[in-house]
């Protein structure tokens, strides 16, 4: 999800014109640590709420941040985002909750296997259930909108987003709706997939070009001729990168910031300034679809990397910044706290995989090919040496997750999957490429021409029609349903 900067946000009540806390207020839920095994107690649980549109009656729309610190995304309580324009458009409570070992909401002080413990998917989703039973918000009828007296409607996007989905089908009836937008219920542990979108929307001579030098990158790493393999490496200025595929995954680093972008905003983006390096010569005369070439994209590739890519590594020594084979770096055994890309890593070498590597050699490939899933799964035992050795190297099993969960093939009433055709996760989530189900009108599949997560910022919709379709569509939905909405206490 993208990140809003919220400035110096006023808040008053819509109706009263009373003045309300500030967004940035912090409140503090008492979770249990193991929703097995009351006996162990609690920990504090972050969130943040606003009701700023509350009328009596109205729904309780939750968002959950996902793999990050949550306090980057109070945004998402003002009409900026979906979560607050709903909760402005339907008079209802918006409340952001921090997800279990990201953050500050952490069920011990540490990130060791030994705590990781209760890091699941379901201690996830019994966070969900046990948290709108009995939250009490500091508000006006706080404590009587539990969801037997209102109407809760959860929210997220990308894992938020599937974790809304795996909520809604592990505990029906628990929110009378959802919001999943780019949500990546299928899990997929070879998942070079997530570079098909990028390749069928980017710049046809970017994407030939990329996909020659690629074919060039594998053929030299094969030929085992090691004058060759270091002049190849030496054009990308990391002659001194030990391994071949620590090599070949740092030139995929220019790929992935394909993800951050936006419909509103792609001026000066990294991706588009790296395809302009490659296509754009001196003089402004730009390529044909089939790019210029081999030699061409070559060296200007090396030339953008050592001057956009290589200065990030400039506190380190390169075989340092670069190397994933060291088991003593502080990456891997740090376990201090709020530490998002451990407690991330936890989830994806025991739930999901999404080893974002090359594609089999019957499709193009924008990767390298020496990208593979052994490649991640072998650092799963360098984090985690306890519960993944070495040998033998860990194998997600993703296809339990998708049985546990639904994957793709959930049935949910009053679930809103939203999707952008540009998103390179697509092919996790139910619009993925060769998908059979539509969706329905009580499980709606919504497609635009967004990125990642695009329908969540109302500025995507005023930039894109059907971004604007999709959100607009989005409440009609909700509007609906809610009029039939009766409590059951």
């Amino acid at each position: 999800m993208h990140k809003v900067d919220v400035g110096s946000y006023e808040v008053k009540h819509k109706y009263t014109g009373e003045a309300l806390p500030s967004l940035d207020t912090t409140y503090y839920f008492d979770q249990l640590i193991d929703h097995n095994d009351s006996s162990l107690g609690t920990f504090q649980q972050r969130y943040w709420f606003s009701y700023s549109y509350y009328q009596p009656g109205g729904p309780i729309l939750i968002m959950n941040a996902g793999e990050d610190d949550a306090s980057g995304y109070i945004g998402y309580l003002t009409p900026e985002t979906i979560t607050g324009s709903l909760a402005e458009k339907l008079n209802g409570t918006v409340i952001l909750l921090e997800h279990r070992f990201f953050g500050e909401s952490n069920p011990y002080p540490d990130l060791s296997e030994t705590s990781y413990k209760v890091h699941t998917l379901q201690q996830a989703i019994d966070d969900h259930e046990y948290f709108a039973k009995n939250v009490k918000l500091d508000m006006p009828g706080g404590d009587q909108i539990g969801p037997d007296k209102a109407p809760w409607i959860l929210f997220g996007g990308s894992y938020p987003g599937a974790l809304t989905s795996y909520t809604m089908y592990n505990k029906p009836g628990l929110f009378y709706a959802g919001y999943a937008s780019s949500a990546v219920v299928e899990a997929i542990s070879d998942f070079w997939g997530y570079y098909e979108p990028t390749r069928q929307f980017m710049a046809k001579n970017c994407s030939a070009d990329v996909e020659a030098v690629i074919a060039h990158v594998d053929t030299v790493l094969s030929s085992g001729n090691t004058s060759a393999i270091q002049a190849l490496k030496a054009n990308f200025g990391l002659d001194a990168v030990t391994h071949d595929d620590d090599f070949a995954y740092a030139l995929a680093s220019v790929m992935q910031t394909w993800q951050d972008l936006l419909l509103s905003d792609n001026q000066g983006s990294t991706f588009f300034r790296f395809c302009d390096a490659l296509e754009v010569e001196i003089g402004g005369k730009v390529a044909g679809p089939n790019g210029w070439g081999l030699d061409h994209a070559l060296a200007a590739w090396g030339e953008y990397y050592k001057e956009s890519f290589l200065p990030s590594c400039e506190h380190y020594l390169l075989e340092q910044c670069f190397d994933t084979y060291d088991s003593s770096n502080p990456a891997y055994t740090d376990t201090t706290v709020n530490n998002w890309v451990r407690s991330w890593y936890w989830l994806l070498c025991n739930d999901f995989g999404f080893w974002q590597d090359g594609a089999p050699k019957s499709k193009p490939t924008l990767v390298s090919r020496f990208v593979t899933p052994a490649y991640f799964e072998r650092q799963c035992t360098y984090y985690f040496p306890n519960t993944f050795k070495n040998p033998p190297q860990t194998s997600v099993d993703a296809a339990q997750t998708d049985e546990r969960y639904g994957g793709r093939n959930v049935t949910t009433e009053h679930l809103i999957f939203l999707n952008g055709e540009r998103d390179p996760w697509r092919e996790a989530t139910v619009a993925a490429d060769g998908t059979t189900h539509p969706g329905t009108d009580l499980q709606p599949h919504l497609l635009g021409e967004g990125f990642h997560c695009s329908d969540m910022l109302i500025v995507e919709g005023d930039v894109n029609p059907s971004v604007k379709a999709v959100q607009q569509k989005t409440l009609q939905y909700y509007a609906q349903w809610l009029s039939e909405w009766k409590p059951s206490a």
